[in-house]
């Protein structure tokens, strides 16, 4: 009689390359051993993917530890990721918690739980982070209507408040060729949209002696992919020759995320980065002439050390009168380890939280212009695959969410419609196009 399949459950916490990651290492192991289940059920393995980029995401990451121990108290549970390689012992003091691995030992994940049994105390496995030549690609299957695909791992940038050097290493990244293989693998698989993913993907080909807009050639040119979109990209990666290639080329969906974390010239300089607030202006400016329509978002934090009230009040202002879609807001957290942390003139929670608001407030008002802007234009729309209080949703190409009906006909499938108006819920509303 063969053995029963141990059910195993992932969870993941953090950025569209950790869902790839956690995608692909579930791909290893075998099915005839391993029955995989959903987060919300009960399993016998537990494999937790973290996140470590702000406290807050530190704490979400014990929270969920914590939680799947307390549900199933005789399950194996792993931790894996950029917080187990940044804090291996505090997640190995957790009561419950069987395996920690580092960055480099995550993707041999089968290896380190052949006989999946509890252990008395926390196994670590944490070696140092991989050479530059070291690259384990992932990309993400099943898990979602579209595909995440690592182009892309570790930073060299060394900004002042960010920890990813630390848990992910130097940049680097696999050959053009192999990136295409992994492509036409997803594409065979019915998928209609990839989102290429990384931890600075405009940083591309330093490994390989390529560029990003080789490799989006590539991909264009590619049987199969219908939608290639990019995630986060900083903006002094940001060429004319990709602004082009995205006016140009249908395939490359009119959608940049940029992140741009100050409107303030000496906070730049206080983070580290690598630009101006007048570089970003004139980038949004290039996009916005030759991609009206398209949907521009930014990265901003708001209260690192030093910002003062006048200093907030120009990154406030300068956010105002950029042409932006939308702004992902996050409030500094000191991280151990980094020059931030040891900097002085810390701002109060309470002025962070405050600042927060301001510039939530704001992406919302500029989020519902951008939309209104859209009204009456043709798009094509992804719709996802499930049914949500009798609606169906998905993505236009510029990245608005839109609602229609539910019809299982349009599930997974790429749609034109004219966008109709703005529905209780904030997502866009769509007449079908037959």
């Amino acid at each position: 009689m063969s053995e029963i399949r141990k059910k195993i459950a992932f969870h993941t916490l953090g950025c569209k390359l950790n869902f790839a990651e956690t995608s692909t290492i579930s791909r290893s192991f075998p099915e005839e051993m391993f029955e995989r289940v959903s987060a919300a059920e009960n399993a016998d393995i537990y494999i937790i993917n973290t996140c470590s980029v702000t406290d807050i995401a530190d704490k979400k990451c014990r929270q969920a530890v914590k939680r799947f121990i307390n549900r199933s108290p005789h399950a194996f549970i792993a931790v894996v990721g950029c917080y187990a390689q940044l804090k291996p012992q505090e997640i190995s003091s957790i009561p419950g918690v069987d395996l920690v691995l580092g960055t480099y030992e995550k993707f041999d994940l089968p290896k380190y739980i052949a006989n999946h049994k509890k252990n008395k105390s926390a196994e670590i496995h944490s070696s140092d982070l991989p050479s530059s030549e070291s690259f384990s690609p992932s990309y993400s299957i099943g898990d979602r209507t579209r595909s995440f695909l690592k182009i892309q791992d570790g930073c060299d940038y060394g900004c002042a408040y960010c920890t990813i050097p630390m848990a992910r290493g130097k940049s680097r990244n696999p050959g053009i060729d192999s990136i295409v293989e992994d492509a036409k693998k997803i594409a065979a698989k019915g998928i209609r949209e990839i989102v290429l993913t990384g931890v600075n993907i405009g940083d591309f080909g330093k490994s390989t002696g390529e560029s990003f807009v080789n490799l989006l050639g590539a991909l264009i040119k590619t049987d199969g992919i219908e939608r290639i979109r990019l995630s986060s990209i900083e903006p002094n990666l940001i060429g004319d020759d990709l602004i082009e290639m995205v006016a140009e080329n249908k395939k490359l969906l009119p959608h940049f995320h940029i992140p741009l974390q100050s409107g303030n010239n000496k906070i730049l300089g206080l983070m580290r980065r690598r630009y101006k607030i007048e570089h970003f202006a004139k980038i949004v400016e290039k996009i916005r002439n030759q991609v009206p329509y398209a949907g521009v978002g930014a990265d901003v934090i708001v209260g690192f050390p030093g910002e003062n009230e006048i200093d907030f009040e120009a990154t406030r202002l300068f956010l105002e009168n950029q042409p932006l879609s939308y702004l992902h807001v996050f409030s500094y957290s000191p991280r151990p380890g980094t020059i931030a942390a040891a900097l002085p003139s810390a701002v109060t929670h309470a002025t962070k939280e405050k600042r927060s608001k301001t510039l939530i407030d704001l992406s919302e008002s500029k989020h519902l212009e951008f939309s209104q802007m859209n009204i009456g234009e043709q798009a094509e729309v992804l719709f996802e695959t499930t049914k949500n209080e009798g609606m169906i949703t998905g993505f236009t190409e510029n990245y608005l969410r839109v609602e229609s009906p539910w019809q299982s006909k349009l599930a997974g499938e790429v749609i034109k419609v004219r966008i109709a108006g703005i529905a209780e819920s904030g997502r866009l509303t769509v007449d079908i196009i037959n």
